[in-house]
């Protein structure tokens, strides 16, 4: 039962994440190409759904909702620099000064955080 229920939701899920809007703009605040891989989506999906207590229908919907919310505010590219930089954040020493110190993790980071508030604020009802 588990099992055709994953398979009905990434079934879905992959058949909703193979829309692209054609003649998006990546203009500020017209609107961006979907970017983000559907694998990447689907990772994301599947990691925000056993965050958030295990498969259902609501946080199905809602976790496939934040990764839409997040794809708004960051291209694919800064989306995966924020993401690694997060997670090579705790290495020890001096390796880890390469992800904790340059300005650029600092932004990425702070950029994802607050997408991912965001996002989070508005696709999960409280």
């Amino acid at each position: 039962m588990k099992k055709s229920l994953l398979a009905a939701f990434l079934l879905s899920f992959l058949a909703g994440c193979a829309f692209t809007q054609e003649g998006a703009s990546l203009e500020p605040g017209v609107g961006r190409i979907n970017d983000f891989p559907t694998r990447e989506r689907v990772d994301y999906v599947l990691e925000c759904v056993a965050k958030h207590g295990g498969l259902n229908y609501i946080n199905q919907y809602a976790c496939g909702c934040k990764i839409d919310k997040i794809a708004e505010q960051l291209t694919f590219e800064e989306y995966e620099a924020a993401r690694t930089f997060t997670q090579m954040i705790k290495t020890p020493g001096e390796a880890g000064s390469a992800f904790r110190d340059p300005q650029q993790s600092k932004d990425l980071r702070t950029k994802l955080k607050e997408a991912d508030a965001a996002a989070e604020k508005a696709c999960f009802v409280k």
